[in-house]
């Protein structure tokens, strides 16, 4: 009776905290991450509820053939199980991160004493490739690791809820008590992207690649009246719902990533420059014969052609780079290198995408006549697509200046990262004069029509202008001229510029490597489509 009052009523309060302390936990309620959608609402990566599979070592129990099914039910090796199931200092271990409901109904019914199961949430994303470098992924553990998914991982990572719950003596949950906290689900994202248009530039790259075997390739396009990145595609690409396999660099976002010298897409830049210095005007002449030019014992060509007397419109429009070098170098070397560095070569489209590269812009000195001339055609300095598209964004704007984004501007946010990501998104910057910028977009439209060497981007229906590009690739010992980047930039419907589009093609394996003979197709396909879909009205009859 003694036992009995002491137990019950001297040590009620003791004994009844030791009983709680034992079988009540608190645990976490996992949230999910904040959906990212395209700019229409499509959804681009969203969470689904999983579960992982863990074991508690010191109740594991189970038979022979046990272990063989459950190794089976996890796809895993019965030796690599037992090396997990032998940590017995341990309380827990995971036996598999991230599994299907049909795994999880197998090791259920399996009804193994030391086996859980934890609910969590994992990443899905329903374009694939075809958004996997704009997008990124996630890792194991629903952390962002590339693209948006990185960049603005504390927007749309979730705040994990807490409860109150009861426990069996083998850690099995056997009821629920008390909601400590709430969960919160991470914030919703709308990018600048329109799925549709990535779709149809992954589609048309991918058929450019295979037709020419290149190495690889990406496009871009840009909103010309916003500078909102529309489109954003490399190849080879990857799948982000799987785990990665390959390390060749198909997860770079080469796009921004990887810089290289533009060659002669740099030219409609360097005759802004002389159009800027008041010395020239479209219709200035300049004397390439005999079709070569030797600078500082360094022979510059126009590929074997001569072309004479011609105007600095037919200088752009046939590609010169005897006329370009000779219009440059009758200028100081500050008036080109300021020029490109307006139009952003040399520093970052303020984009805030993970890893984006600056590139470099080389300064000539007083006595390095051709390092300038060669930097009029595009060596020497080295730019990324995004950065070259950007800067053909700026002639598109009439000579304004604006950041890059990938956030859909018109969208309500509470996050310092989007509010910096999200501004300036209207007037913008002027960089240089509205009339010089008229001046080059009216030539540049001459390079596609028909004499042009950009005439394959032509779009049926709309005035286009654009400029090819086809560069040596660079190496640690040279130049190589087996390989090339062959290129293309263009901007319609030239009355009122809309879009933007790069396109870069790079190691192409054929005989015409010519960026007007392999990208400006490409181009023609893309612009052409993106019109048609955004109903923009023909403005070339």
């Amino acid at each position: 009776m003694w036992r009995m009052v002491d137990l019950m009523v001297l040590k009620r309060h003791f004994l009844l905290n030791q009983g709680w302390q034992r079988t009540t936990r608190m645990v976490t309620i996992p949230a999910h991450r904040g959906i990212i959608t395209d700019r229409n609402g499509e959804v681009l990566a969203v969470s689904t509820p999983v579960s992982s599979i863990w074991a508690n070592p010191h109740y594991f129990k189970a038979s022979s053939l046990q272990q063989r099914d459950l190794g089976r039910c996890l796809q895993i090796s019965l030796r690599k199980l037992k090396r997990h199931l032998k940590k017995k200092s341990r309380t827990f271990v995971y036996l598999k991160r991230n599994v299907t409901p049909l795994i999880e109904a197998c090791v259920k019914n399996l009804k193994i004493q030391g086996i859980f199961t934890q609910k969590s949430f994992h990443r899905y994303y329903p374009h694939g490739a075809a958004s996997a470098h704009v997008v990124g992924h996630t890792n194991v553990d629903d952390k962002g690791q590339e693209g948006i998914e990185l960049a603005y991982d504390r927007w749309l990572t979730g705040k994990p809820g807490k409860k109150l719950v009861m426990k069996d003596r083998l850690g099995h949950t056997i009821g629920s008590l008390a909601l400590l906290k709430a969960a919160k689900p991470g914030n919703v994202l709308m990018l600048s992207i329109d799925q549709r248009l990535q779709y149809l530039a992954f589609r048309y790259l991918g058929d450019a690649l295979t037709k020419t075997h290149a190495k690889s390739g990406s496009v871009v396009i840009l909103d010309a009246k916003t500078n909102e990145v529309l489109a954003m595609v490399n190849l080879p690409s990857y799948n982000p719902n799987h785990s990665p396999t390959f390390h060749d660099g198909r997860y770079r976002n080469r796009a921004l990533t990887d810089v290289f010298e533009p060659g002669s897409t740099v030219k409609p830049f360097a005759l802004a420059s002389a159009f800027i210095s008041g010395r020239y005007k479209p219709n200035s002449t300049v004397n390439t014969h005999p079709g070569e030019l030797m600078v500082q014992g360094h022979r510059i060509t126009d590929e074997g052609l001569n072309y004479g007397l011609i105007s600095l419109k037919e200088v752009l429009q046939k590609s010169s780079n005897i006329g370009m070098s000779k219009v440059i170098m009758s200028l100081p070397a500050s008036n080109l290198v300021n020029t490109l560095k307006y139009f952003g070569f040399g520093q970052s489209t303020r984009s805030g995408f993970p890893g984006e590269v600056s590139g470099t812009i080389t300064y000539p000195k007083p006595n390095q006549s051709f390092v300038l001339a060669t930097l009029s055609f595009g060596y020497g300095l080295s730019a990324s697509l995004l950065q070259l598209t950007n800067a053909y964004g700026i002639l598109a704007r009439g000579g304004i200046d604006k950041p890059v984004r990938f956030i859909r501007y018109t969208q309500p946010s509470k996050s310092d990262s989007i509010k910096k990501t999200s501004s300036n998104t209207t007037g913008g910057t002027r960089v240089i004069p509205k009339e010089v910028a008229k001046q080059v977009l009216t030539i540049l439209e001459s390079v596609v029509q028909l004499g042009g060497t950009g005439y394959l981007a032509h779009v049926k229906g709309y005035r286009v202008a654009g400029k090819t590009g086809t560069a040596y690739m660079a190496t640690l010992h040279g130049y190589d001229k087996q390989h090339y980047l062959a290129s293309f930039f263009g901007i319609a419907p030239l009355s009122t510029p809309r879009f933007v589009v790069g396109v870069m093609i790079n190691q192409p394996s054929i005989r015409h490597h010519y960026g007007g003979l392999i990208a400006a197709p490409t181009f023609s396909r893309i612009m052409g489509e993106t019109l048609k879909l955004w109903n923009i009205k023909p403005d070339s009859l």
